[in-house]
């Protein structure tokens, strides 16, 4: 997600988290007021936060990356049982597979949901994220998106994984297993799971490159955000 998000959040932090001393550091000439520096921070935040959405909504997004979900580590006791049985010789690869795919669906659905939140941002929000640590954009939109984001996740999740029977398949196998004595329980709902695991992903992603991004120079593609820049040297 390299974008302008952190970069935009850093200059600020650099110059100085009131406004006054922005408006002195830039010079009356270029002065910047609350409203178009919030204004700026939504601006950055909305394509940022879209682009780390959208890799990860693509193709392989999930599967092929640093935020792949894995079956339970509990479940590999039942994954190596079942692999001595006909028919679910390649089970584990499978069900990564499909998991990885549900979560990549139902990652389409962040962007407007993290715009929306975006939108909703006070002038108090956006001062708070600049004055606070490198990953207070991301912790802020989890805050205030992690609900709806599940909400929105969890159905196409569900759905993605009823296409094979998994989730039938799954809580009938882990239902059995929970039965045992002196076993650990698992959760049955592997929908539960995945859509836990598709959200801790994202906001990692968004964190990360947050993260990063914050200690290098940006390009600067609006007239506001070069205004704030201007001077920054």
């Amino acid at each position: 997600m390299k974008t302008i998000i952190a970069f935009f959040l850093m200059s600020l932090i650099w110059i100085s988290c009131d406004p006054k001393t922005i408006t002195d550091a830039l010079g009356s000439s270029s002065s910047l007021t609350e409203k178009e520096v919030a204004n700026g921070l939504k601006e950055a935040l909305t394509q940022g936060i879209s682009k780390g959405a959208a890799d990860l909504a693509r193709e392989n997004g999930y599967l092929n990356s640093a935020y792949k979900i894995p079956l339970p580590e509990e479940a590999q006791p039942i994954v190596d049982k079942l692999k001595i049985i006909p028919g679910f010789k390649n089970f584990e690869n499978e069900m990564v597979l499909r998991m990885n795919r549900a979560a990549e669906k139902a990652a389409t659905a962040a962007k407007p949901i993290f715009v929306s939140a975006i939108r909703e941002m006070t002038i108090r929000d956006a001062w708070n994220i600049l004055r606070g640590e490198n990953d207070a954009a991301t912790r802020y939109l989890e805050s205030t998106t992690y609900t709806p984001l599940y909400n929105s996740f969890q159905p196409e999740i569900m759905d993605a994984l009823n296409e094979v029977n998994a989730v039938d398949y799954w809580e009938k196998a882990i239902t059995k297993y929970n039965s045992l004595p002196f076993v650990t329980e698992m959760n049955p709902r592997l929908d539960d799971y995945v859509t836990d695991k598709a959200l801790v992903g994202l906001f990692s992603k968004i964190e990360v490159e947050e993260g990063k991004i914050r200690k290098e120079p940006a390009a600067r593609t609006t007239d506001l955000l070069k205004r704030v820049f201007a001077k920054q040297g």
